[in-house]
């Protein structure tokens, strides 16, 4: 029997990721007596500069010019030029489809952080208590992990074919195992991560290393095309969707990932959820291929 591409590739995919502590912030709480607009959007002095954006570059939110005879926004949109930041200052009502994941984590983040200091769980040296740094890392943490797939696809998707006889599953096969290309990565998404991850003290961390999965991508965004175009027998129908949409996730994980230096959020749910993705690929294409060898040696 022909083995399925998606098995002939597990080399790609097996691989197992144990990349954030669990001190990693990936998700928010809130005073339950305020809402997440309130905070977001709360502008003490009334400058037009939140307060979480005037906390996230260390001006004073409650005061207009936290450098006497400069406006706060002179001097944030000073500090975002020298960063190399093309963003315009925030006058709060930011639309989201204009923020990266990690912009939307400090504004959400930094404005919880003010609501924990007046409820008194931050005190003047800005040090948490143990009960609310676990409740705020599980939360983040919960967030990043929990993050929708971006894409899914359904039965509108594929070409579906109402034969089940021995011949077009033969043919489905066939076609299937003449997905992979002919030359193939020589290394895994592993080996780059390991490359990529910071030493025993937390840093050195290369991100120019990330590069190295555009070849990976590559095949994988290769795979994907030509099981999205393959004809899929009605009773197989439900698994290759399955395992093209595992494998979609994948191709998003790593593409997230390279977006380590801009959107260094992002880039860790795509480090989290790839051993998931990679996991439920491989329990999806294995699943498959046992379905079609018992079709065919029956």
């Amino acid at each position: 029997m022909v083995v399925l591409f998606f098995l002939k590739n597990r080399n790609l995919f097996k691989n197992t990721v144990k990349y954030l502590g669990s001190n990693q912030q990936a998700g928010l709480i809130y005073n339950p007596n305020a809402t997440v607009a309130d905070l977001v959007n709360k502008d003490t002095d009334g400058d037009g500069i939140p307060d979480w954006e005037e906390r996230l570059w260390g001006t004073d939110p409650t005061n207009p010019e936290t450098t006497p005879g400069i406006p706060d926004s002179v001097t944030i949109a000073k500090l975002k030029q020298e960063n190399g930041s093309s963003e315009q200052i925030n006058t709060g009502n930011t639309a989201d489809a204009n923020l990266t994941q990690t912009d939307k984590f400090s504004r959400e983040f930094l404005a919880t952080l003010t609501t924990l200091e007046q409820n008194g769980a931050i005190d003047a040296n800005e040090n948490m208590d143990q009960a609310t740094v676990d409740t705020v890392s599980q939360s983040l943490e919960d967030s990043v992990q929990n993050s929708p797939q971006r894409k899914i696809y359904t039965l509108s998707d594929i070409k579906i074919i109402n034969d089940d006889s021995i011949k077009t599953i033969r043919t489905y096969n066939n076609a299937l195992a003449a997905l992979p290309p002919k030359s193939s990565v020589k290394y895994t998404v592993m080996d780059v991560l390991q490359k990529f991850a910071p030493d025993e003290s937390g840093n050195n961390t290369d991100p120019s290393v990330l590069t190295e999965l555009s070849p990976i991508i590559e095949q994988m965004s290769s795979l994907l095309s030509g099981a999205l175009k393959i004809p899929v027998p009605q009773s197989f129908v439900s698994l290759h969707l399955v395992a093209i949409n595992a494998l979609e996730g994948i191709i998003e994980n790593l593409n997230d990932i390279q977006l380590y230096n801009t959107d260094p959020v992002i880039a860790f749910s795509g480090i989290t959820k790839y051993e998931q993705n990679a996991n439920s690929f491989q329990v999806a294409s294995q699943a498959l291929f046992d379905a079609i060898n018992k079709k065919l040696n029956n």
